[in-house]
């Protein structure tokens, strides 16, 4: 998949922890393979998990040099997640972890930009907002805040419209893949992989007028300034 990957011209990629066990699993990879790097974090999915010893946990994994971020955390209140009281108290937690380490977050939001938007009003945060799903309208508020909007393969899918003209008015971005999930129009019922995100770069390069080389330098621009010296 790596090897993939680089043959599709991926020069980094950032895996994002579900719980402290996959933060560690992510941190070992990223040892072994130099384009790795990691978020660690506890998920809204998995938020009753983080307890005292979990919240140590992801502060002593944040010390090294391969993590970047705290993440994924956020809020999902599409109903296949954990209580919203509990995953409000933990994405908070690791907010209020990621300001304290000087890290930026990488921010899950599902079906609760508004509320997100509301835990996230007075503090001093910065990060990538994970698979954006909302429309030009709410830029200007997620920017506001410190977020930069990072597009997945739904962009390309015919009836996204909205992502495309998001894609298109954002004064920064980034693009992902959400692997495994998500994957991009002509790879749809199939295992998302870092490689397929060039499809993603291409659409998003056409929808800004602009081509690929050109787009993966404001992109490569705006996440080393956000994920800083160790990106």
């Amino acid at each position: 998949m790596l090897a993939r990957a680089r043959d599709a011209g991926i020069t980094r990629i950032l895996t994002c922890g579900e719980d402290v066990s996959s933060s560690r699993a992510g941190l070992a990879i990223a040892h072994r393979y130099d384009q790795v790097r990691v978020a660690v974090g506890v998920h809204p999915h998995r938020a009753g998990s983080l307890d005292p010893a979990a919240l140590g946990d992801l502060r002593r994994l944040a010390e090294d040099e391969r993590v970047v971020a705290i993440g994924e955390i956020g809020v999902d209140l599409s109903g296949r997640s954990a209580p919203r009281e509990e995953q409000e108290r933990a994405f908070l937690a690791q907010v209020d972890l990621a300001m304290d380490l000087g890290l930026p977050i990488v921010v899950h939001v599902r079906a609760a930009g508004p509320e997100v938007r509301a835990l996230l009003a007075g503090r001093n945060v910065r990060g990538q907002l994970h698979c954006y799903s909302e429309g030009p309208a709410e830029l200007s508020a997620w920017r506001a805040l410190g977020l930069v909007p990072s597009f997945a393969g739904p962009l390309t899918y015919r009836a996204n419209r909205a992502l495309r003209e998001a894609a298109r008015a954002t004064d920064a971005l980034l693009v992902e893949t959400d692997a495994p999930y998500l994957s991009p129009e002509g790879h749809r019922g199939t295992r998302n992989e870092p490689a397929f995100v060039a499809v993603t770069y291409a659409a998003i390069a056409a929808e800004r007028g602009s081509d690929v080389s050109a787009l993966s330098a404001t992109t490569e621009t705006v996440a080393a300034a956000l994920f800083g010296g160790r990106w």
